[in-house]
């Protein structure tokens, strides 16, 4: 890493900027690091044959995630602008900016639901804490979990409460509240991992469920299978969303962007890896079965944790656990829209966090009100909050990311991808042929296949 003297870290626009290198990357890697890593890897990874997934995905991160974060970090850094000023900046009096605006849509769109999500962890940490979850059996649980996310107000006052706490960290700016929290929640958040995979490791039979993750069944992955690793190395990394291009705006120049780029991807990747073996060895020790869906986190595996002893506290530490990494994930995509008020609108921060934690915020009761009865209305035969998450998964995300990578490999070209990676000429740069060619071909087309494969054009 490169020096951490906040004075190295002062941007040429003077604007709030990281004071340390190790807060870069607990902030980018925080918002990398999210629900899709600890709720929906494990689940997917188990639908889809286990260790050979992995494989296809760490093979999809290098394809996909490291070109695509690299090229956002290298956009808003030479910008130093939010999602849509970067392109307006560099790209004056073009249609580019429009990238900004999927971005920007897509943040808006994607913490509307995820912020529903996060309130139900945060639900689940009270619930695992106060014991209401000990006792139940499957069916029990499954009606105790169906039965608070139709209803009307418990699952809104919770996602409120996590909205509240996300835009309290972004209300007080880069250095002081996403950097300084980042900092906290990060190395926290791995400690309770690390705690939870050795929980799970001493289980009696756990040696099945690591070896369901690391030793690869090829037979047992098919093409979709395929198609899902691919999407979700895209999704996992909170690309096309603008979250990498505001972070990367808020870089020094003096950093090291690869460098950066490559630490992110790697922690994203382990921290999945690790909420696999948090799982999985207790999922194979209670004989339960390890492709589940989604009701593995908030049915499956409280189950499980009433089979241990102790079970009230690990089931509540599992929570804590999901709950802070929604939340280093929603201050970054939180931060995308307050950058473009900011910036754009020429808000004040706290007046532009507080509109936009507001308005999110009741885009999402109708998400949350949409699981029951109280706002039942489909839109092209999805409920709301289903089609907040379509359209952002499915369009908005991978036609950013595919616009994104195209820009840098076709319209900055080597020289300026070189002279913004190497910091004008001060680094040496020996990977700049490998990224071009992903760029300009190989990233787009597996982006291009995961968009046409979401809006159901290309399928297996």
């Amino acid at each position: 890493m490169s020096d951490f003297d906040s004075k190295s870290q002062v941007q040429t626009s003077g604007r709030d900027s990281f004071a340390s290198s190790f807060g870069v990357i607990a902030a980018a890697a925080g918002s990398a690091i999210g629900l899709g890593n600890i709720w929906k890897f494990p689940y997917i990874t188990g639908m889809n044959g286990g260790s050979a997934f992995i494989i296809v995905y760490l093979v999809c991160i290098a394809v996909i995630g490291f070109p695509v974060m690299l090229s956002e970090f290298m956009i808003g850094r030479k910008a130093e602008r939010n999602a849509i000023g970067s392109f307006k900046k560099l790209s004056p009096g073009t249609p580019w900016f429009l990238t900004g605006w999927m971005g920007f849509l897509a943040a808006f769109m994607i913490l509307s639901f995820y912020g529903v999500v996060a309130g139900w962890s945060l639900n689940y940490v009270f619930q695992a804490m106060t014991g209401s979850l000990s006792g139940l059996n499957p069916q029990q649980m499954g009606d105790f979990f169906g039965g608070f996310i139709t209803g009307t107000i418990s699952p809104i006052i919770w996602q409120t409460i996590f909205m509240a706490l996300t835009g309290y960290i972004v209300y007080a700016g880069i250095k002081n509240g996403i950097e300084k929290w980042s900092k906290i929640l990060m190395p926290l958040l791995l400690l309770l991992i690390i705690v939870l995979d050795v929980r799970a490791l001493t289980l009696p039979g756990a040696g099945a469920g690591v070896e369901f993750l690391f030793k690869p069944d090829f037979s047992a992955l098919t093409a979709s299978g395929v198609l899902v690793a691919l999407g979700h190395a895209f999704f996992s990394l909170s690309l096309g969303m603008g979250t990498m291009i505001t972070y990367g705006s808020y870089i020094s120049k003096k950093e090291n962007l690869g460098k950066v780029a490559m630490q992110v991807t790697i922690a994203d990747t382990v921290i999945a890896l690790l909420a696999g073996l948090a799982i999985f060895p207790a999922v194979f020790a209670f004989g339960i079965e390890p492709g589940a869906g989604p009701s593995l986190v908030f049915i499956t595996i409280p189950n499980i944790f009433n089979m241990m002893p102790g079970g009230m506290i690990w089931s509540t530490l599992f929570f804590v656990l999901l709950s802070l990494a929604a939340l280093t994930s929603a201050i970054s995509i939180l931060e995308v829209v307050v950058a473009y008020l900011v910036e754009e609108v020429k808000m004040s921060r706290h007046k532009g966090t507080i509109i936009a934690t507001v308005s999110i915020t009741l885009i999402g009761y109708l998400c949350s009100l949409s699981m029951g009865s109280t706002f039942d209305t489909l839109f092209f035969g999805k409920n709301f909050f289903d089609l907040m998450d379509w359209t952002s998964a499915n369009v908005l995300l991978p036609l950013g990311g595919l616009f994104i990578t195209l820009y840098v490999g076709w319209v900055w070209g080597p020289k300026t991808t070189l002279t913004e990676l190497s910091n004008n000429g001060e680094l040496s740069i020996s990977y700049l042929g490998v990224l071009m060619f992903l760029c300009k071909f190989l990233a787009p087309l597996a982006i291009a296949i995961v968009f046409l494969n979401g809006i159901g054009i290309l399928s297996f």
